[in-house]
């Protein structure tokens, strides 16, 4: 068992680094989706205040807002591959894929879903400029735990969520980061106008 453990952390940190040195970010967080990599993000940071997002963009960044209580606003705007979550450091850089890409001192998500540049099926990870903050969230990730030894073992202290990659994406993304090519640069105009959507006609600020 303990073999199957070394053989997960090896592999997926293996993908957090490459995927930093990639980015030319410190540090890299492995998750099974952006959107989980935003929600981690979020419960990370915890603000207070209310949170504007583009009103031209993914369905599930306002449907995160939303499950956390966190009140927001949309804001016409336009934008080119990746956004702020303004009131935060927190990008949605779900559609950025660029060499050397990483903004300092933030907590850029990433999506390598399977219509994305690094199309991995699902997966998704957080660029971040700390040990801590990466150590924080690599546990948040992963329920809680470190990921080398036995959860059984050991005292969990952090309440964690069950957003981590598994070692079979993370070994695919390993071989298709050699040859993943940028495509054409998305961003708003990608995206439907939220607002006029009956789903969020109550719930945005």
């Amino acid at each position: 068992m303990f073999w199957i453990i070394i053989y997960t952390m090896k592999i997926v940190r293996e993908f957090e680094q490459q995927i930093a040195d990639f980015y030319q970010a410190p540090f890299a967080v492995a998750t099974d989706s952006c959107t989980h990599a935003i929600e981690l993000c979020l419960r990370y940071q915890a603000p207070k205040s209310t949170i504007t997002i583009p009103a031209r963009t993914y369905i599930s960044i306002p449907f995160t807002l939303i499950k956390l209580n966190i009140l927001y606003r949309f804001l016409d705007t336009d934008w080119k591959d990746y956004y702020f979550l303004e009131g935060t450091n927190i990008i949605d850089a779900a559609v950025y894929f660029q060499k050397n890409g990483y903004i300092k001192n933030t907590l850029m998500c990433l999506s390598f879903q399977y219509r994305k540049t690094l199309s991995l099926g699902r997966g998704g990870a957080i660029l971040c400029s700390s040990q801590e903050e990466y150590d924080i969230l690599k546990r948040m990730s992963y329920d809680g735990r470190a990921d080398d030894v036995l959860w059984r073992e050991q005292n969990i202290k952090t309440v964690g969520y069950h957003y981590y990659m598994t070692p079979e994406t993370a070994e695919l993304g390993i071989a298709r980061l050699k040859t993943a090519v940028p495509k054409t640069s998305q961003g708003s105009e990608d995206y439907p106008y939220l607002p006029n959507m009956d789903v969020f006609q109550s719930n945005n600020t």
